[in-house]
């Protein structure tokens, strides 16, 4: 029986692991209006959903990571009480699991929700029940997921420690990782070395953003000083590899990552839409997964790049022209790569992960 093609439908239906999403880069447009309604938040661009939708998508000839990061503000806003952050990260859950993920690590920086009054502890505290309550409803629709946190630090402030023992004191209900996020020129990761230096001690995990919007240097710090377990995009890793005639020569940072096995958390629309690509086809994922680097396929921000998971693996498919088993490869990446506790890990792949893509294969084309 011949394996069928990689159809959307196909692709939606494949169980899919994401690990770099942000909580506040995914609200659904119906939400940002509600909210913005009760809490007398004026400031929208817009309050017709579909207007809106298309605001938030920084897809426009000559956008850059300036316009991409407008959105945020008008997502923050109402995102500053417990009851809020609640209904968001369940939203999230609830979407991401209908669209067919299994596991899940969404990040969001907990300095960015305190105008309301609210503490860190209760920022987070809501956040972890949100996502809770949303893996029930999933649940009861016929979706199993698990959602579990990222807590980021803002490169440009000063609260990185703080947010590190933040995330080490939830490492059991539900964090599982430290991050730090934010323009990466001008504010490297090694001004974060006490923070990144805490969570080691702790034998806790992390991840850098690195190799988005700066190049090699990023990258660098990020794994020989930071010591990162997963880099955050790192696509900029492309620079250090070069092509000749039929084959392609790479330096010794790019042997250094691919050697370590450390993942790349690749988000190709979203790079597209801040200028770090100029389009799918020309993205170097393709490239990176043919030379087998630890390629993993992510959102990044699904509100403001107006994709899923699902869309993403199906843009890429048109591109590249991937196949199931080029999928299945990139889901296990993710999965091998993700902070989850070994057994759980392995309990994932050979319960959920394998057997979903088996019953795939076995479908007539």
């Amino acid at each position: 029986m011949a394996a069928p093609a990689l159809t959307t439908d196909i692709i939606q239906k494949a169980p899919k692991v994401l690990l770099h999403d942000h909580l506040d880069g995914g609200l659904r447009p119906a939400t940002v209006v509600e909210i913005a309604g009760e809490i007398g938040y004026t400031g929208l661009p817009t309050n017709n959903l579909d207007d809106l939708r298309e605001w938030f998508i920084a897809d426009t000839p000559g956008s850059d990571l300036v316009r991409y990061l407008e959105g945020f503000a008008h997502t923050t806003v109402v995102m500053q009480t417990a009851e809020h952050l609640e209904r968001v990260a369940s939203e999230c859950a609830v979407d991401l699991a209908r669209d067919g993920v299994v596991y899940a690590e969404v990040r969001f920086a907990p300095e960015l929700h305190m105008t309301g009054g609210l503490t860190l502890h209760e920022i987070v505290s809501a956040v972890l029940i949100g996502f809770a309550a949303g893996a029930e409803q999933a649940r009861s629709e016929g979706h199993v997921i698990i959602v579990r946190a990222i807590l980021s630090a803002m490169r440009q402030a000063h609260l990185s420690e703080i947010i590190a023992e933040l995330a080490v004191a939830f490492r059991d209900q539900g964090v599982c990782g430290f991050d730090i996020a934010g323009p990466e020129d001008g504010f490297p990761p090694t001004h974060h070395l006490s923070a990144f230096h805490l969570v080691q001690r702790e034998n806790f995990h992390m991840t850098v953003h690195a190799g988005e919007a700066f190049g090699l240097a990023s990258i660098w710090e990020a794994v020989q000083f930071c010591d990162a377990e997963r880099l955050g995009h790192g696509v900029r890793i492309i620079d250090d590899i070069t092509r000749v005639g039929d084959h392609y020569e790479l330096g010794r940072l790019a042997n250094f990552i691919r050697d370590r096995r450390i993942p790349l958390e690749i988000c190709p629309s979203s790079n597209v839409h801040t200028g770090a690509a100029t389009s799918i086809a020309s993205h170097p994922i393709d490239i990176l997964r043919q030379l087998r680097f630890r390629v993993t396929l992510n959102t990044d921000n699904r509100l403001m790049s107006g994709i899923s998971l699902s869309s993403e693996f199906a843009a890429c498919t048109q591109a590249f022209g991937w196949t199931l088993a080029d999928m299945e490869w990139l889901t296990l990446n993710a999965a091998k790569s993700s902070f989850f506790p070994f057994d759980q890990r392995l309990e994932m792949i050979n319960t959920v992960i394998k057997p979903g893509y088996a019953e795939l294969r076995n479908l007539e084309a």
